[in-house]
């Protein structure tokens, strides 16, 4: 999908827990600063004056009608609906089913999109972020190979994620596609993997290999100093923290890739720290089983590269074809022997991507 010529404009809302950011898009660009308001989501009648009032200073800045309204919204929710359920971070909207859509399309007369921040993300990235940026790499380096599928995971307060597939976004017929966080953790079976994928399970586990409370604990950009030698700190620690998120989270990346077959792309306030946690992923990812037989073979049917790694982006763009000769005849076809993926961490900022998944997936929808 090219947005870039695209002239119609979407409005997009960033809803945090505390603060709602409002802006327009069009073609693909933000075209208003961004308008910060108190999210008010403990009272539905001051949250919903705050999201009308966000919309209406927003387009009051355009001066012109826009086309669409898309956005993400926490869950749980029946997104192809527009009805917001239940919410922890704004408990305003447990009123057992809100329908959010409806009331918008009403008051603006616009069509209006909800969907998860994973999900927007994932599209975005698979848009105009990470897909499109390696497979421009395979094409100058000569490689037949494109990829047309994407595991899109942000990493931060809470780990989630979103699967787009040969262009589509997939939802799920519950609107819960993509909810890795809910697969089980491998080093504690009873906890899902959020448990150590965020920045909760970062400190936890840095103050216990550091002997101190959770609550003394530095921050993960901290920790991630401290494992880098940058600042004074437990190294120890800090790098064993790191080690175990990385485990973790490479055992429930390799669950899902193993069923769809993508590259991987890594956002979020904790991908920073990608120097120390990527090779950790990526032993996990690369790693093997073995057989009642004593027979081993490998964890993924593909080898995984690290994308942020010069050689393993080297690896990793270098076609390992050959040609083979189809027998009885002169006829010679293409083969590369070795399946391959990757991961990486995000070239566009996952604010961006997200706006950017939302920008597109209206238009989809239009």
């Amino acid at each position: 999908m090219s947005l870039k010529n695209d002239k119609r404009i979407v409005l997009t809302l960033d809803a945090g827990g505390t603060n709602f950011v409002f802006a327009a898009i069009q073609g693909n660009e933000f075209i208003t600063d961004e308008l910060r308001m108190d999210s008010n989501g403990h009272d539905l009648s001051l949250c919903l004056t705050t999201i009308v009032t966000g919309f209406r200073e927003t387009i009051a800045k355009l001066g012109v009608k826009p086309d669409a309204i898309s956005f993400a919204f926490p869950g749980p929710a029946d997104y192809d609906n527009g009805i917001i359920g239940d919410l922890a971070n704004l408990p305003g909207f447990n009123t057992g089913g809100f329908p959010l859509a409806d009331y918008l399309e009403n008051i603006f007369g616009i069509p209006v999109f909800i969907n998860n921040d994973g999900d927007l993300y994932a599209y975005g990235e698979a848009i105009s972020g990470f897909l499109p940026y390696v497979n421009r790499l395979l094409e100058k380096a000569g490689s037949p190979k494109r990829y047309k599928n994407l595991l899109g995971l942000t990493l931060g307060t809470g780990f989630g994620g979103g699967i787009v597939s040969d262009g589509i976004l997939l939802r799920g017929d519950n609107s819960m596609a993509g909810e890795i966080w809910l697969v089980r953790n491998k080093l504690y079976p009873q906890l899902n993997i959020e448990e150590s994928a965020s920045i909760r399970g970062v400190k936890r586990v840095y103050s216990r290999l550091a002997g101190i409370n959770f609550e003394s604990a530095p921050t993960p950009k901290e920790i991630f100093e401290i494992a880098e030698g940058m600042t004074e700190g437990n190294k120890e620690a800090a790098l064993g923290a790191f080690k175990e998120m990385g485990e973790a989270v490479g055992n429930a990346i390799s669950d899902v890739v193993t069923m769809l077959d993508c590259l991987v792309v890594i956002g979020g306030g904790l991908s920073g720290a990608s120097p120390v946690f990527m090779p950790f992923i990526l032993n996990e990812m690369n790693s093997g089983f073995t057989s009642f037989s004593g027979r081993q073979f490998p964890r993924l049917g593909m080898k995984v590269y690290n994308l942020e790694d010069k050689n393993g982006m080297e690896e990793f763009l270098k076609s390992s074809k050959k040609e083979i000769t189809v027998p009885g005849t002169n006829k010679k076809v293409i083969y590369d022997p070795i399946p391959r993926t990757g991961i990486g961490i995000s070239r566009i900022g996952t604010s961006k991507a997200i706006a950017s998944g939302a920008y597109a997936f209206a238009l989809s929808r239009l």
